[in-house]
């Protein structure tokens, strides 16, 4: 039989499974209980629009059955199966994904990121085993199929024989090493343990054959023993139980359990109403963003239940976009099972829940923010961007539910503070929230365009995100202060002794400019004497709503136009430079053209702005030196 081949990137990401990249091996036994409860949910979820298909909960359950002797552990489910099509797609390609991002991801990631980013639970059987089988016969066929690989060498695919439709997994579990003892994974003491810890909210039965020990007749000292199936778990859905019954291990637990992701949530919610619309939820928080948050096969929503049922695996409705990282499931007796996704967009309970669940999540982020500042600075810096795009999309209309959780880096504190800290340290003269663009703090720190609100004394907020800017001019203002950047033509700031130019001077800085702004021309809006500068030379500011560091985010974006931001040419009448200048213009306008360039790239430079002509500005420096 022709052996398949696995892609090249399945095939390494195989490899390091099998080379045992991930110390918590155990967690090979949740992931196919987890499987295992998916396809009987599949099977259940298609009964409820299949009149033909009859669902009996007693006769779904999971079964884990170890065999010593022959060194081999089954894992087995009634659900739905898998046809021979399925296998190949499902077992054939890891992660299904072929870009060249995810063979960059997999070299930096360990077990443990490996697991959650790619969901690949299932090729965690081979971090315990040296041959995994899976014989599958899916609901509708009379067929069955065997998929066997012995790693990443590749693996077959056949016809079988399968009484039953569902789904066995056999681990031939590996040899003990010095290291490492396999045995673990064939007793029954320690497979329950496993099962208990990880899996014990799945709602199917997980059954063993558990040995049973009874005093002999006549003795009250020698035992005798006999296998009596047990099911392990407890079944009672986590969401359902009283809260005080639950430990964050069973949170965290739960969380692995349901793939929300393999990291440990920063957060849970666990919210119970009884009142004009009655559910249940549980709500996560992520410590780290998907790798594929960003992209457009990423699908937000929460698992949406109905007494019980799944009816749901991602209802987007039941979350604002904003909140698109939260993870979970709701569960409400007065949703019907029969539900679909058209009628789920105008049901009004739903749109009841899904407030709640909104204000739920803004109100304990809050929470985090007042009592938990670490946790919160750790959630923000994975997924502070999405609250500001949820300030910038729909025209700023959810400004106010994000605004008091947004965070920016302070000139003052040297830290990340709330736009409420900065009101509050405002002196009671200054007039507006400053704030300066770049692409790190370390850039911001030094542009000259920040001198004068810095002198003052005046906090700056450093905004290095490419939403950030766009966000606050849809904001306009907080507590009634509006948002003025440092590099904006109107500071709000008065300098009367920059103001209070004589006439005189005041004429003949205007025809340089002037000749200037020629020299310029296409390039600049307006040369002009400096308000803001006090060391620096020179620096570019801005007129009108587009800023320059939103000319680079809209002229970085795929297909844009080119589109500029009225830039204004400062220089400052204080430096010594201006005197080169005014001498320049008085006695040699060609050295003043040389000047001009020379200094409109050293303000393009300080702006990360690239230079229309590298060679000529290299050129004219060389002029300078000789």
């Amino acid at each position: 039989m022709a052996k398949k081949q696995f892609k090249t990137e399945s095939k390494k990401l195989l490899d390091l499974m099998i080379n045992s990249i991930y110390t918590h091996r155990e967690i090979f036994l949740r992931e196919l209980i987890s499987n295992a409860s998916d396809a009987i949910d599949k099977i259940y979820y298609k009964a409820l629009t299949d009149e033909s298909i009859s669902f009996d909960k007693d006769n779904y359950y999971i079964k884990v059955v170890p065999d010593k002797g022959n060194r081999t552990l089954r894992i087995s489910d009634t659900g739905i199966g898998m046809t021979k099509e399925e296998l190949d797609d499902n077992l054939g390609v890891i992660a299904k994904s072929g870009s060249l991002s995810f063979k960059k991801e997999i070299e930096l990631m360990d077990g443990h990121d490996i697991i959650g980013q790619f969901g690949v639970g299932f090729y965690s059987a081979f971090m315990v085993s040296d041959t995994v089988t899976v014989i599958s016969r899916a609901y509708g066929s009379d067929d069955a199929y065997k998929w066997q690989s012995s790693g990443a060498d590749g693996y077959t695919i056949e016809l079988c024989e399968k009484d039953t439709v569902g789904t066995d997994i056999i681990l031939k579990i590996k040899e003990n090493t010095e290291d490492e003892k396999y045995d673990e994974y064939l007793e029954e003491y320690r497979l329950k343990a496993i099962i208990k810890k990880y899996s014990d909210f799945i709602r199917y039965p997980i059954k063993m054959d558990m040995v049973s020990k009874h005093l002999k007749e006549g003795s009250d000292k020698e035992y005798e023993g006999y296998k009596e199936e047990q099911i392990i778990n407890s079944m009672v859905p986590i969401w359902k139980r009283n809260k005080n019954e639950l430990t964050k291990e069973d949170y965290d637990n739960f969380y692995l359990e349901k793939h929300y992701g393999f990291d440990k949530p920063i957060k849970h919610i666990h919210i119970s109403v009884d009142g004009a619309v009655s559910y249940n939820a549980i709500l996560f928080i992520p410590e780290k963003m998907p790798f594929d948050f960003y992209t457009k096969e990423y699908e937000k929503g929460l698992e949406l239940y109905s007494k019980g049922v799944m009816i749901m695996n991602k209802c987007p409705d039941l979350l604002p976009d904003y909140f698109s990282f939260v993870k979970g499931l709701v569960d409400s007796e007065d949703l019907s099972l029969n539900i679909s996704r058209e009628i789920l967009q105008h049901d009004r309970q739903l749109k009841l829940i899904a407030k709640n669940i909104k204000n739920k999540i803004k109100s304990e982020l809050e929470n985090l923010l007042k009592t938990g500042r670490d946790k919160y600075e750790e959630f923000y810096k994975a997924f502070g961007r999405q609250l500001k795009y949820g300030i910038y999309s729909e025209f700023g209309s959810n400004k106010e539910t994000l605004q008091d959780l947004l965070m920016f880096y302070s000139s003052k504190e040297k830290k990340m503070v709330t736009l409420d800290e900065y009101v509050s340290r405002m002196p009671q003269e200054q007039k507006y929230i400053y704030y300066a663009t770049g692409e790190s703090n370390e850039r911001i720190e030094k542009l000259p365009q920040a001198e004068l609100v810095s002198e003052k004394g005046y906090e700056i907020l450093y905004f290095t995100d490419d939403v950030d800017e766009f966000s606050i001019k849809m904001m306009m203002a907080y507590k009634d202060k509006e948002f003025r950047s440092v590099s904006g033509s109107d500071l709000g700031i008065e300098v009367e002794e920059k103001k209070n130019l004589s006439d005189s001077e005041e004429k003949d800085n205007k025809e340089l400019f002037e000749h200037m702004k020629s020299i310029l021309s296409g390039k600049v809006k307006d040369v002009r004497a400096s308000v803001r500068l006090k060391n620096h030379p020179v620096c570019l500011s801005n007129e009108g709503e587009l800023s320059i560091e939103m000319e680079k985010v809209l002229n970085s974006m795929p297909n844009s136009p080119d589109i500029k931001a009225d830039k204004v040419l400062e220089i400052n009448t204080d430096h010594e430079v201006f005197k080169s200048l005014k001498e320049a213009y008085e006695k040699d306008k060609e050295k003043l053209n040389l000047y001009t360039n020379l200094l409109y790239n050293q303000a393009l430079l300080i702006e990360g702005l690239p230079i229309g002509d590298p060679v000529e500005f290299t050129n004219n420096i060389c002029k300078i030196m000789k």
